[in-house]
């Protein structure tokens, strides 16, 4: 017999909350060899106040009514969405609305698990859904009903010993179901869960920076960061062309990247000055701060987490600085190279002190990304924020207010920095 609480599940209202009135975090989900496998997308009320970000889950029904408004190809690119679910939505036609050949729908541990939802599972999934149980951290009656159900089991190793993780993790590998760890927030963690069979991995350990002692740049990245430098000292263009020159590989790329851009005209380019002067200084300087973090001697490809979550930074603080500041293009272009170089140090295993030596940067940028000061730190501070939005949602508020940008401001143009950095990972795919 059905559930009585699911036959008095409430509608949708007439007008529902609209994708404006949240804030919008996506989560990376990684695999074993480090890539990009997924974004977990989480809705938190854009109002300010403690009460106002509860994960309201009948809010992320409005807000997958509307995933038209979203754009959910601009916010995935070609990775899977893990989206979280309870017995409303999965009992309501909103999950229509979510295309199944890339989401990954997240039941709850809060969700009460009866004969009618347990049915439920069942006929979303002959359509094609695919399931995931959420915050698992025993073995219970009810992660045995759902097993069966799930292609992938959530572990919060957060709140587990090391033997019952140990013990949990075989459990549901001997059921074939996959293994995503999350809360993953140290190297430590990571090389733990790797240890025990994990396929997949959610957190921030791969943002944080793993020091190594006596550690220098590979000769490649050093010579991006050379470039880079002198075009921060505004060296004469024939000095960059020879610094170019010392770098095969960087020389062919050069010439490839022009050759396919749209305002080339079709002018032949058989020369490093002639595409320097095509691609401009400014074009130059972010192609190669993009290019450190893809650079092939790294191993890092289009898929890597850093690669994404460094231009979408570098993307939306420019954005940001182009909202609040439109008549000043000049800021937009510093509070890209802030974004874009804030992942350095866990790109490059070294301090950030130690990454900006060397470089002539101006004070306002190394304000910013040594301590988070100044106006372009408070544009860093809201991009960070939004990626913790579970724990740092009254901080985005307090950070819009800041900046003088609205809620529905700000989700604009993280939408267009989302499309931005999955186009950039698709050109170096």
């Amino acid at each position: 017999m059905d559930n009585p609480a699911h036959s008095s599940l409430p509608q949708p209202a007439a007008h529902p909350p609209r994708i404006k009135e949240f804030f919008l975090a996506r989560q990376p989900i990684l695999t074993r060899s480090g890539d990009l496998y997924a974004y977990e997308l989480l809705f938190r009320s854009a109002a300010a106040g403690p009460a106002a970000v509860t994960d309201d889950l009948a809010a992320t029904a409005a807000v997958i009514a509307h995933a038209g408004e979203l754009g959910m190809e601009n916010v995935i690119g070609a990775s899977f969405a893990f989206i979280n679910v309870n017995a409303q939505v999965l009992f309501s036609d909103f999950v229509q609305f979510l295309p199944r050949e890339t989401v990954v729908l997240e039941v709850l541990e809060t969700v009460d698990v009866d004969d009618a939802l347990i049915a439920r599972v069942e006929q979303l999934a002959t359509k094609g859904y695919r399931f995931a149980l959420d915050d698992v951290v025993a073995d219970s009656p009810r992660m045995r009903r759902l097993l069966p159900l799930v292609d992938i089991v959530k572990v919060d190793v957060n709140h587990l010993s090391s033997a019952l993780l140990r013990d949990l993790a075989e459990h549901v590998k001997r059921s074939g179901r996959k293994l995503l760890a999350e809360k993953v927030e140290t190297q430590a963690q990571f090389q733990s869960c790797m240890a025990l069979g994990f396929d997949y991995f959610q957190g921030y350990y791969f943002a944080r920076p793993l020091v190594l002692s006596g550690h220098k740049l590979p000769p490649a990245q050093a010579d991006l960061m050379r470039l880079m430098a002198q075009l921060s000292s505004d060296v004469d263009p024939a000095e960059l062309e020879h610094t170019i020159k010392q770098d095969a590989a960087l020389s062919l790329a050069l010439l490839r990247l022009v050759k396919a851009m749209p305002n080339a005209g079709g002018q032949p380019v058989d020369t490093l000055g002639q595409a320097l002067k095509i691609l401009g200084r400014n074009r130059l300087r972010r192609w190669l701060q993009i290019l450190i973090y893809a650079e092939p001697g790294t191993g890092a490809t289009a898929s890597s987490p850093l690669l994404a979550l460094a231009t979408t930074r570098g993307k939306l603080l420019e954005l940001i600085a182009r909202a609040i500041r439109p008549d000043d293009p000049a800021m937009a272009d510093v509070a890209f190279t802030v974004g874009m170089m804030s992942l350095t140090d866990a790109l490059f295993g070294m301090p950030m002190e130690k990454v900006l030596e060397g470089l002539a940067l101006t004070p306002e940028i190394r304000q910013a990304l040594l301590a988070r000061e100044g106006v372009y730190g408070d544009m860093l501070l809201l991009a960070e924020s939004i990626e913790h939005v579970e724990e740092d949602a009254p901080q985005v508020a307090v950070l819009l207010g800041k900046l003088g940008l609205s809620a529905e401001e700000f989700n604009t143009l993280q939408m267009e920095a989302f499309e931005w950095s999955g186009s950039v990972a698709h050109l170096n795919g």
